[in-house]
């Protein structure tokens, strides 16, 4: 194990030949936390070990959606991730240990995601993936009482302020801030417009409106909101609703088939206003459907990780390792979006090995205890306030069927004007 002290400290010798044994393996340099007791949990290098850690493996769990609603981006996410896990295995693993990833499929379905983190909860470390806000709203408190730290594949503020609970980049309300100062920027939008909000109902929705609302507030514009459910995919009533209001732009807070549905028939009768969504609302299948022009045309994303497409070199060294590993899989969003959990979860792993101790403790505060981690994959994250997002800078995107991943970035990172006044004002 690599040490982290400049300084050797003077040990308490001893002749016994397995202490000595562990002076060696430790290279004189582990941290008072793991020489301080070497109990029944340690392993045989010192390192405290707890659930889903023995002397060769650190196990890992993903609740994941491979046969509902969002299976392509389960499929994406399972892929990226094991795809690290495999990088890091051939460098060596962590802490000496192999990476495992033991994967389970709820299908999107609330009580067979509660049923299987029961199941895998007994024995695993770490979460570098759960899909779904109700799945993640479900699980909150468990998760919570095991101190397994858990990356949710959803970004509703409501998961915020739970030390075990990390939303990686931005909230959905940010996005929509973000959304809305896009408009007034680049799409002329003023005071005493109308600007549309399509949106689920539940934590998703909920959120975003807050932020919109808000962004709205502040640059003397109006809200017209249209809730719809996760079943609804024909979204001509809310077009016609929209099209009564005047609205000058549309914001959609759901699902991609709801982003082609709102798109296609928002331009097909005339509507051709801009349209932002977030980053769970457009997938590059969507440039394969008939709603592709008026989607190329209309609608922009935002999103808390840059396109797919982009020139960063490390999205551009993951994209070609996925390209040779999966050939002929999809590359979207939620390939970097696995990816970057996985390479963030790797860091706490890293650093709480460095502190001595693989327990789901150590590991959550080896995480909370960073203030700026960049993987080199999109924006640096702070993760030492749990009350805040871990990013407010925003990408904005633009559907192209011809880019990997179907969407290139127009706007870099960053973060809209206003922001940090919304954020103060929330926690006030």
């Amino acid at each position: 194990m690599k040490s982290t002290h400049h300084t050797h400290r003077a040990r308490p010798t001893t002749l016994l030949a397995t202490a000595l044994a562990v002076l060696l393996l430790t290279a004189t340099g582990c941290s008072s936390k793991a020489d301080s007791a070497k109990n029944a949990g340690d392993g045989a290098d010192g390192v405290k070990a707890g659930p889903g850690v023995t002397d060769e493996v650190i196990r890992l769990g993903a609740l994941t959606d491979l046969t509902g609603p969002y299976a392509t981006l389960g499929k994406s996410i399972v892929q990226a991730q094991q795809m690290w896990a495999d990088e890091v295995n051939a460098d060596g693993g962590i802490c000496d240990r192999r990476v495992e990833i033991v994967v389970k499929d709820h299908g999107y379905d609330v009580q067979k995601a509660v049923t299987a983190y029961a199941d895998l909860s007994t024995d695993v470390v770490a979460l570098p993936q759960v899909i779904g806000s109700p799945v993640v709203a479900a699980l909150l408190d468990d998760i919570e009482r095991d101190k397994v730290l858990t990356f949710p594949q959803a970004w509703a503020a409501s998961l915020l302020g739970r030390d075990a609970v990390q939303v990686l980049g931005t909230t959905y309300d940010i996005d929509m801030i973000a959304a809305v100062d896009f408009l007034t920027r680049t799409k002329g939008l003023g005071k005493g417009d109308t600007v549309g909000h399509v949106y689920f109902e539940g934590d998703y929705g909920a959120n975003a409106l807050e932020g919109s609302q808000w962004a709205a507030e502040k640059a003397g514009l109006k809200i017209a909101g249209q809730k719809i459910k996760a079943t609804d995919t024909d979204l001509s009533a809310q077009v016609s609703a929209l099209r009564k209001e005047g609205v000058k732009a549309v914001l959609i807070s759901a699902g991609p088939a709801q982003t082609a549905s709102l798109v296609g028939v928002a331009a097909s009768r005339g509507l051709k206003v801009p349209v932002v969504t977030s980053a769970p609302g457009y997938a590059p299948q969507l440039m394969k459907t008939p709603a592709a022009p008026a989607l190329a045309a209309l609608l922009n994303v935002v999103s808390a990780a840059p396109a797919v497409s982009s020139d960063l070199p490390g999205v551009r060294k993951m994209v070609t390792a996925y390209e040779k590993k999966y050939p002929g899989s999809l590359l979207d969003s939620g390939v970097l979006s696995g990816y970057n959990a996985a390479r963030l979860m790797g860091n706490d792993l890293k650093k709480a090995c460095e502190g001595g101790s693989l327990t789901r403790e150590a590991v959550v505060e080896a995480h909370r205890s960073q203030s700026s981690v960049d993987v080199g994959l999109g924006t640096a994250q702070n993760f030492s306030d749990k009350a805040q997002p871990a990013s407010t800078e925003a990408y904005i995107h633009k559907p192209d069927a011809e880019a990997v991943g179907a969407a290139v970035n127009v706007e870099d990172a960053h973060t809209a004007p206003g922001v940090a006044e919304y954020l103060a004002s929330r926690s006030s």
